[in-house]
């Protein structure tokens, strides 16, 4: 156009209100194709739409712990762990409870470290807390587990495990026991064995042997068939197989010929319609990061790895959540792993159906190490946490507003709504539940309240259920069995005909009624002569009433014990009194364990209690000399430890050592003292041992006294 304007002088008048005519009409036609690319760009980018990508706010309140670990309650509430938090030295561990309708955030002190657990939710609706922290660099896990009540906010502890394990995962299994894999030993090493802790007896199982050394958080999914499928991190698949406790080899390689480190991994939607086929997705991970994901078809006769679709930005400490809609959200991350820099702001949506991602809009901080993520009941999505560096973390929190939750004007869309629905389903049931929106549901979810930590959730799933429409309700069929959805709560949504969920209401999927028996605590320790107690709780599943008959065994000869209510009504309580007056232990310290029954018409369940019986007086240790050094692949060096009683003490003491350097061993000759005495520890480099100086800690355990002494050890 600027050709035009140069030749508009020398042309006639009429010639020239022509040129300038067109030249106006030209500069419009410019200035409203600009207009309609910048608003297009604008409505896409700037302002999308909130029905296509949804809308992030920031929440204008702050978690007043780091939120390591989560968990949904069937209240609608959040528990929230930190335990130490990744701070060493904090020994005030921590826990909170948040409830996402009113903003309130309540903490609480937990009796053991908690950092960086496994847990799930068990069918009676109560978190189970597996594993932790007893000590930092190198981390060493803790044989501790406790159950929360959501009625009266107090954690009780559960029997110990055979190790400890920190990192470990668990998961539940059809029946409702909760299997528990991988995680550091007390002394470090990683736990090749698996342990079942069982609801109905209230006690571990056998350690049962892997026969292959697992990655640190398993990513494990139960499968409709009842076994149990390990996704990774590591690219090698498994099959876990609950009735013979044995894993099976190799049964596919993953295309990304590397570790998914702190990537995702999901069970994607179960259907009727398609006979409930087990399809697993996993999602990014390893640093630098990649935005790969894959996808395995568990019905086929010889599951392979595809690849899918890849997400819009590489991901490591990402998370991935399960919609009502059994889309997948993708958020969180970076590109390199504890770097902000390299944040991955970028949320994708990624729907099964089409094999394909969309963009979920961006949230706004950094989401890194010990985030979470997880779908609440109004069918939002909860993001929290980033801790890159030791003693700090990120106390803001962002709500996401899926796309469904609006029309095409961004405004609320219209909600279906649940009038009413039975608390408790049987599998296979048909139930019934009341909604004025019968007529325009298209489809029913039932969604398991997520448990999420490092990047992965143990506990999320999503089962499509079957349906027929009547006049005012919906005539609903439970799911077939436990292999389908294990037992416990889960969200019921419906949705109608614009994919708009309803708000969720909570109902648990049984077999039938049932009870456990939890005591607390599970162990006292007493002094010969003394006496002491134990209180119960009776806590119903299922819908199960009545009373609970109770009774003991394994009460010692010599000690009396007496229930203070030999029939508590279900949801009730009772103790037991034990008096060891007359009690006359072989040696000490000596352990005893008493179980409490209890019945409910054709129902037993069981607990255990125990009794440790310790020596009275005390003891010290003493270590000769405090300081050593060996040679690597030379000659040992040897340390005496010296027990000395006092006040009458005459129990057996055993020592063990910790903080041994990478390839040096420890033994000790004998094991363990009687009263008094010396033992002495031999300690050997391997060739291979690294040079250098270390302090190694030597204890001495003797029921509940434990006494320790260190030793300067240097690797020379």
């Amino acid at each position: 156009m600027s050709g035009i304007t140069s030749e508009l002088g020398g042309l006639p008048l009429r010639n020239r209100e022509i040129m300038r005519a067109i030249k106006m009409i030209y500069d419009a036609f410019v200035k409203f194709c600009l207009f309609s690319l910048l608003t297009a760009w604008m409505g896409t980018a700037a302002f999308p739409q909130a029905n296509l990508q949804g809308r992030w706010s920031v929440l204008p309140y702050t978690t007043p712990i780091n939120p390591i670990h989560a968990a949904l309650l069937n209240n609608g509430k959040v528990l929230i762990i930190a335990g130490s938090g990744n701070n060493p030295p904090v020994t005030n561990f921590q826990a909170a409870v948040w409830d996402p309708t009113n903003g309130n955030i309540t903490t609480q002190s937990i009796g053991w470290d908690m950092f960086c657990n496994g847990m799930v939710v068990l069918p009676d609706g109560r978190p189970f807390v597996n594993g932790g922290t007893v000590q930092y660099n190198p981390f060493h896990g803790s044989p501790n587990t406790s159950v929360f009540d959501p009625l009266t906010s107090q954690f009780t502890d559960l029997p110990l495990m055979s190790n400890g394990r920190w990192y470990p995962t668990a998961t539940t299994l059809p029946d409702g026991s909760v299997l528990t894999v991988s995680g550091t030993t007390l002394t470090g090493t990683t736990n090749t064995k698996a342990e079942i802790f069982s609801p109905s007896t209230w006690k571990w199982s056998p350690a049962y042997a892997l026969g292959w050394t697992p990655p640190l958080y398993p990513r494990l999914h139960v499968l409709p068939n009842g076994n149990v499928f390990y996704s990774g991190p590591g690219y090698q698949s498994r099959y876990f197989f609950p009735a013979t406790h044995t894993w099976s080899g190799i049964i596919a390689n993953t295309n990304y010929a590397r570790k998914r480190t702190y990537g995702s991994s999901v069970l994607l939607p179960l259907s009727p319609t398609n006979n409930y086929k087990p399809v697993v997705m996993i999602l990014g991970g390893n640093t630098p990061a990649t935005s790969t994901t894959e996808l395995i078809d568990l019905s086929a006769a010889t599951p392979v790895w595809q690849w899918g679709p890849s997400m819009s930005q590489p991901r490591i400490e990402m998370n991935a959540v399960i919609l009502p809609n059994g889309k997948i959200l993708a958020l969180g991350g970076s590109g390199t792993d504890e770097n902000a820099t390299t944040a991955s702001y970028n949320a994708d949506l990624y729907d099964p159906v089409s094999n394909t991602f969309s963009s979920a809009g961006k949230n706004a901080f950094p989401r890194l190490y010990h985030s979470v993520a997880m779908l609440l009941p109004d069918a939002t999505i909860w993001l929290a946490g980033s801790n890159p560096q030791r003693g700090t973390y990120d106390p803001r929190m962002e709500l996401y507003e899926p796309g469904y939750l609006f029309d095409s004007s961004g405004n609320r869309a219209m909600r279906p709504s649940i009038s009413t629905a039975p608390a408790v389903v049987n599998y296979g049931q048909t139930f019934t539940v009341a909604t004025p929106d019968a007529s325009n549901i298209t489809s029913v979810a039932l969604v398991r309240p997520g448990a999420v930590t490092h990047s992965f959730d143990m506990d999320q799933r999503l089962i499509n259920l079957s349906y027929t429409i009547a006049s005012g309700s919906l005539s609903l069929t439970a799911p077939p069995d436990a292999n389908i959805a294990p037992p416990g709560h889960y969200m019921l949504f419906l949705l109608n005909s614009s994919g708009v969920p309803s708000l969720a209401t909570f109902l648990q999927v049984t077999s039938g009624p049932d009870f456990s028996i939890t005591p607390s605590p599970w162990q006292r320790a007493i002094v010969r002569g003394q006496s002491t107690s134990y209180s119960f709780q009776i806590v119903p599943s299922g819908g199960l009433q009545g009373q609970v008959n109770l009774s003991l065994s394994g009460v010692p000869a010599g000690a009396s014990a007496s229930l203070m209510n030999s029939a508590p009504p279900v949801g009730g309580s009772s103790g037991l009194n034990i008096d060891t007056t007359n009690l006359n232990p072989p040696a000490l310290p000596q352990t005893y364990t008493i179980t409490v029954s209890g019945s409910n018409g054709t129902l037993l369940r069981t607990a255990p209690l125990q009794l440790l019986v310790n020596s009275p007086g005390d003891f010290l240790l003493s270590a000769s000399p405090s300081a050593v050094a060996i040679t690597r692949g030379g000659i040992s060096s040897k340390v005496a430890v010296t027990l000395t009683p006092s006040l009458g003490f005459v129990g057996v003491t055993k020592f063990s050592v910790n903080g041994l350097p990478a390839k040096v061993t420890g033994k000790f000759n004998p094991v363990s003292l009687t009263s008094s005495g010396t033992t002495t520890l031999t300690l050997t480099a391997a060739s291979g041992a690294l040079a250098g100086t270390s302090t190694i800690t030597i204890t001495g355990t003797s029921g509940t006294l434990v006494h320790k002494t260190n030793v300067m050890l240097t690797v020379q």
